[in-house]
């Protein structure tokens, strides 16, 4: 093998390494705040799921709650799908790592 061959062939796989190394420093950010953020998605399955969620929904359509009050969370839909994001994120990620 000529030297020519053997830099190029070295210079692509540090790069290859250099890559990799700055994508798995930012997997194992992303899945340390996920891990931080885990018990929180739990509590909005268990709002959801719970007669809670569906009380504050009513209270809301009923006008019973103040007008300047965030209630993004009383949307069905933007609550589901945030959840079923999260769900399908997890799922991805066990059929990239083979699980």
């Amino acid at each position: 093998m000529d030297q020519k061959a053997r830099i190029e062939r070295i210079s692509l796989m540090e790069d290859r390494y250099d890559e990799v190394t700055r994508v798995l420093a930012a997997l194992e950010e992303a899945v340390d705040e996920y891990e931080d953020f885990k018990s929180e998605i739990d509590a909005l399955k268990e709002y959801m799921a719970s007669g809670q969620w569906k009380e504050d929904y009513e209270a809301d359509e009923a006008g019973q709650l103040p007008s300047g009050l965030k209630r993004g969370v009383l949307s069905q839909d933007a609550l589901y799908n945030l959840l079923n994001d999260a769900d399908q994120i997890v799922a991805r990620a066990r059929k990239v790592l083979g699980e």
